[in-house]
């Protein structure tokens, strides 16, 4: 018996004997532990990699094979991606966001396992970037093909989605808490008490696995070592606003060298480029490579001289004054290997460097003032954690992710307030500049992505071709009115665009415009269609977006708009119609 047959007579008896609803619990379940199990390989992977590469490293001074593993390691990912795998990689959970928006929630199958083979070898080799965004793609694809599986509509596959990323971000930091919340905060945007309850079973599951196979050996914890004083508050309240400013300098940076990257012309090339400016940023800065929770580890330890580990500065590790400049460069250099990584082919995300950035940026700032003013004793390790919780919700705007984060990986809550104060002002300070996250930044400014906003969501899922009207009849511009008074008679609309021979539209005929002269049969023969012809108030083209299209709508007040492609006349496209596509869209939506 085929596996069709197989999976038929089990949906069969599934809607016999188990309701949607804990038919779902069930999924979301299973779900949870594929994704955590998969979060386990990957790192798992990462690290046999590493430690496979790093046997053969001169470990008594500068290692000139920096040079070579962060390049081989975007070279192969991006020959897998390209020519293996068919995959266009770049930002993960953005194109999980447009999958949601624009594609159903429908993820592609070989997203399962895309992203765990090409971040393993990048980040393995070296890349500057993180293993979180991978695996919450991985997470979110065994959601939405196993959904798709069973045959769940688009809210469930949505839902499910959130459940993958949830068992990913649980699994992968052991903090079930904090992925029920990244699923709600970043992935969803609606939750209710029914969509809440799976993602939380999710989040357990994935958590389990981890529990089981990996004990305590997870991506980073710290147990906490230094309680939270009251009368630190102020300092911590500067940290949020130094924690904004470097989340804006992040992501600007990101953004801007992101974009150069990308711009330049030949696959291989634009490897070479960001392999090569990537090493060359490593071998000065060694802290750099791969994901650097090692070295934000060694600094929550006390043990700052590993951060001038096989760098060209190593023999000033006792002096402690060294170590600031050295660490502010690292977080000024940080934003452009995390851009030269992912634009030039690699695979990963920010989720890891935003935290390895705010660790830096937290400890030079209690380091500092405690070199400066020593009575005050701040405690670097508090402060270090708190940093990851600033950027992390600037960087990402997920400020409720980044609080609960950071409490669950330092096993207690006694930063509770501090993370809360900076988290808040960090967010508040780059939303000033930046509204949106890296995630969403390029969604919503192409209007692929709009959060919070049903009425514009579902007016972005109508495909403007699809409703063009093109029963429309033609007129010449040098056509006598007798002639447009025959099309009258065949049409039963009362709009004539006027087209010339090249196609090109010249105006518009209505049959108000006429009325008075049709039954005048000297002005049917003298008259000619361009002279009786008017401009129409605006056009649109197929590939506009719909809000653009319904802002012209309301800007010229009309009820029908000409649309025109490269120059040439395409139909019209009237706001009856996009009402009523609307509004099918809608009951398509509820119904779901």
């Amino acid at each position: 018996m085929g596996f069709r047959k197989l999976l038929s007579r089990f949906l069969v008896w599934r809607l016999k004997y188990i309701g949607d609803n804990n038919f779902t619990l069930i999924i979301a379940g299973l779900i949870g532990l594929v994704a955590g199990l998969a979060a386990v390989t990957l790192k798992t992977s990462v690290h046999i990699i590493q430690d496979l590469l790093k046997r053969n490293l001169d470990f008594t001074g500068v290692n000139y094979l920096y040079l070579s593993y962060p390049l081989i390691g975007i070279f192969l990912t991006v020959l897998l991606a390209n020519f293996i795998l068919k995959e266009k990689l770049g930002h993960g959970i953005t194109q999980i966001l447009y999958a949601i928006s624009k594609k159903s929630s429908i993820i592609r199958r070989t997203k399962m396992y895309s992203r765990m083979v090409t971040s393993a070898i990048t980040v393995g080799f070296g890349g500057s970037v993180g293993l979180e965004a991978p695996i919450v793609v991985t997470g979110s694809a065994i959601g939405s093909n196993l959904a798709r599986l069973v045959h769940l509509d688009y809210r469930k596959r949505t839902l499910l989605i959130g459940c993958g990323s949830a068992g990913a971000i649980s699994a992968i930091f052991n903090s079930p808490i904090a992925g029920v919340i990244f699923a709600t905060e970043v992935i969803l945007t609606e939750v209710t008490i029914n969509r809440f309850i799976p993602i939380l079973i999710a989040s357990v599951c994935g958590q389990l696995v981890t529990i089981v196979l990996l004990g305590e050996d997870i991506l980073f914890s710290f147990r906490l070592v230094d309680g939270f004083y009251a009368r630190q508050t102020h300092y911590f309240i500067l940290l949020g606003i130094v924690c904004g400013a470097v989340s804006l300098y992040f992501t600007r940076l990101m953004y801007f060298v992101e974009n150069r990257i990308r711009s330049v012309n030949g696959l291989m090339t634009r490897a070479l480029i960001g392999g090569l400016g990537l090493a060359l940023i490593i071998l000065v800065f060694p802290p750099i490579y791969g994901e650097g929770y090692d070295t934000i580890k060694q600094l929550l330890n006390g043990n700052n001289d590993y951060i001038f580990d096989r760098s060209f500065f190593h023999y000033l590790a006792q002096n402690q004054f060294i170590i600031i400049p050295f660490i502010l460069l690292i977080i000024l250099v940080k934003p452009i290997a995390t851009a030269l990584t992912i634009g030039s082919g690699g695979s990963g995300g920010i989720f890891g460097p935003s935290l390895f950035m705010g660790g830096l940026t937290g400890f030079v700032f209690a380091y500092t003032l405690n070199l400066i003013f020593p009575w005050l004793n701040l405690s670097v390790s508090n402060f270090t954690l708190v940093g990851m919780c600033g950027l992390m919700s600037g960087v990402l705007h997920a400020p409720l992710t980044a609080i609960f984060l950071i409490a669950e990986i330092t096993s207690g809550y006694m930063l509770f307030v501090p993370l809360m104060l900076v988290s808040a002002i960090s967010l508040s300070t780059i939303s000033y500049f930046e509204k949106h996250s890296l995630y969403t930044k390029h969604l919503i400014e192409a209007g692929d992505f709009i959060p919070y906003d049903k009425d514009r969501m579902v007016l972005s899922l109508i495909d403007l071709k699809k409703i063009v009207e093109k029963d429309l009849l033609k007129i010449h511009p040098d056509a006598k009115l007798g002639e447009l008074v025959e099309l009258v008679r065949q049409s039963k609309r009362n709009i004539f665009p006027v087209v010339n021979e090249d196609e090109e539209l010249e105006g518009i005929v209505t049959l108000d415009r006429i009325r008075k002269d049709m039954f005048d049969a000297e002005r049917q023969e003298n008259v000619v269609v361009k002279a009786i012809m008017s401009k129409p108030p605006a056009f649109v083209s197929t590939s506009e977006k719909m809000q653009s299209v319904m802002n012209k709508f309301e800007i010229t007040q009309a009820w029908n708009l000409p649309v025109i492609d490269d120059g040439k006349y395409v139909g019209f496209i009237s706001k009856s119609r996009i009402f009523n596509a609307y509004r099918k869209k809608l009951i398509q939506q509820s119904q779901e």
